[in-house]
């Protein structure tokens, strides 16, 4: 099932800002970050630069926010090393998106940011 057009505008709307406040511009050469959405998920995804040929670049999905229609909450996961996904422990399922994008950006483990 896909997210509701309004949510769909709501998500894509609120990452794009958080993308743009979470890298500063002189380091976007460097660093990028995009979402993906499929269905009910909207995967975050962080790029770099291969080292051996800066001209190509790989990405890592590092966050993924799971919308559940019954409840209308949101909840956060995190990729582990097999690039499977465990819900985030530390963030409790939420009817606002922003509170998760909040969690994300604070991540008190280390597991988003490092």
């Amino acid at each position: 099932m896909a997210l509701p057009p309004l949510i769909r505008e709501l998500v894509e709307t609120k990452l794009n800002k958080y993308f743009e406040k979470r890298i500063p511009p002189e380091l976007r050469s460097e660093i990028s970050l995009s979402f993906k959405i499929r269905g009910n998920s909207v995967t975050l995804t962080e790029a770099r630069p291969l080292f051996v040929d800066p001209s190509q670049w790989v990405g890592i999905p590092f966050a993924q926010l799971r919308f559940n229609p019954a409840t209308s909450k949101w909840t956060l996961y995190c990729a582990d090393r097999n690039s499977r996904w465990h819900e985030y422990i530390e963030s409790e399922p939420d009817q606002k998106f922003e509170t998760l994008i909040r969690d994300i950006d604070e991540d008190v483990t280390g597991i988003f940011w490092g």
